[in-house]
C-alpha cells in the first residue's frame, strides 16, 4: 500500500532520506492536488504515460490508477532503493533509476508503444534542458503535464513585445502550444520552495503557426537565428542576423557578405531590418528562415 497518505518528512525519517538540493526536490503534501494535477494530463486507462520524478509517489499513485501503465523515471537512488524494498507503488508502474535528460526518447517512445504521453513534478533545476529535450524530442512526443517554476511556466506561454518572449517561447511554439492549467503555492510541498508553481499542458499536436505558415522549413537553420538573434535581444534583427552561422562563408573577412546576405534575407521575408527580434512572432522566424534557405541557395548556384 503506497506510503503517500503519510507526512513527506515522516517518510522521509522512517527511511533516513532527507531532500537534496541538487535534485531541487520538493514533494507533494496533499494528495488532493496530485489528482487534480493527473486530471489535468487527461488520462485514460488505454495510455501508457512516462512519468518524471517518482519522488515519494504522490503522482504515481494516481497515475497508476488513471492509466494502463506508468514508465516512472527516478534519478535518486535512495528514493528507488525505498520503492524496491516497501514495494509501496502499483503493480503497473515500471520503476527506472535514470536522469531523464540522459534518456533516449526513441527507447522511451517504443515502451510507451506510440506517441509519449509525459506527467511530470520537474526539479526547478532541470526545467530549460528539460523543456529543450521535448522541443528536440517533439516528433515523439504527444502532450506534457509539467509543473514549473511560475516565471519558467510564464515564459513557454509569452507574447511578443513582453520581457518573457524569448528562446523557450519560439522553440516551444514552433510545435506545441502551452496551456495554464493550476497555480500551486509553496505550502503544498516540503520542503517549501520560495515561489510559486504552475502546472502547465504542453500538446504537440498543435502549435502557435499562424495559417500559412511554411513547414518544411530547416530546424537547425531555425535554431540557429533564433538563439543568436536573442543573445542580442535589444538589437536590430539586421546587426544580429549578420552573425549567425547560417549563410556559409566563415570567417571576419565575409563580415560585409554576411551583413548584404541578412539584409538580402529580411527584405525576402518581408521584416524591417530595424525590428528588434523580441518582436516577431514565431511564425515570423520561420519565414525568416525560408527566407534565408532561399537566399543561401541562390548564392551557392551564383558559386557554382
Amino acid at each position: 500500500m503506497s506510503k503517500y497518505g503519510r507526512q513527506p518528512y515522516d517518510t522521509l525519517k522512517l527511511h533516513k532520506l532527507t531532500p537534496k538540493k541538487r535534485f531541487g526536490q520538493n514533494f507533494l503534501v496533499n494528495r488532493g492536488t496530485a489528482d487534480a494535477i493527473v486530471r489535468a494530463g487527461n488520462i485514460s486507462k488505454e495510455d501508457i504515460i512516462l512519468e518524471v520524478g517518482v519522488g515519494l509517489g504522490a503522482l504515481t499513485t494516481p497515475l497508476g490508477e488513471a492509466a494502463q501503465h506508468v514508465v516512472a523515471y527516478e534519478i535518486d537512488s535512495g528514493i528507488v532503493r525505498m520503492h524496491e524494498k516497501e514495494q509501496d507503488l502499483p503493480e503497473n508502474v515500471t520503476l527506472v533509476h535514470q536522469d531523464i535528460l540522459k534518456a533516449d526518447f526513441n527507447h522511451i517512445h517504443e515502451q510507451c508503444d506510440g506517441p509519449i504521453k509525459i506527467l511530470a513534478n520537474l526539479p526547478y533545476s532541470i526545467s530549460n534542458p528539460f523543456i529543450f529535450k521535448l522541443i528536440e524530442n517533439s516528433h515523439l512526443i504527444h502532450s506534457v503535464t509539467v509543473m514549473l517554476q511560475k516565471e519558467v511556466a510564464e515564459r513557454l506561454n509569452a507574447e511578443p513585445n513582453t520581457k518573457e518572449y524569448g528562446v523557450p517561447t519560439i522553440l516551444l511554439g514552433s510545435c506545441a502550444t502551452v496551456q495554464k492549467k493550476l497555480t500551486l503555492k509553496p505550502a503544498e510541498f516540503h520542503p517549501r520552495p520560495k515561489v510559486d508553481s504552475v502546472v502547465i499542458y504542453i500538446d504537440f499536436s498543435k502549435n502557435r503557426l499562424e495559417p500559412g505558415t511554411p513547414t518544411d522549413y530547416d530546424k537547425s537553420i531555425f535554431t540557429k537565428i533564433v538563439r543568436t538573434t536573442f543573445n542580442q535581444r535589444r538589437k536590430t534583427i539586421a546587426n544580429t542576423l549578420k552573425g549567425a552561422a547560417v549563410f556559409g562563408r566563415p570567417g571576419k573577412e565575409f563580415k560585409d557578405f554576411h551583413k548584404e546576405m541578412a539584409l538580402a534575407s529580411l527584405e525576402r521575408a518581408g521584416i524591417s531590418p530595424q525590428a528588434r527580434p523580441e518582436t516577431l512572432t514565431v511564425s515570423k522566424f520561420i519565414i525568416l528562415t525560408k527566407a534565408i534557405e532561399a537566399i543561401v541557395a541562390t548564392d551557392s548556384e551564383k558559386g557554382c
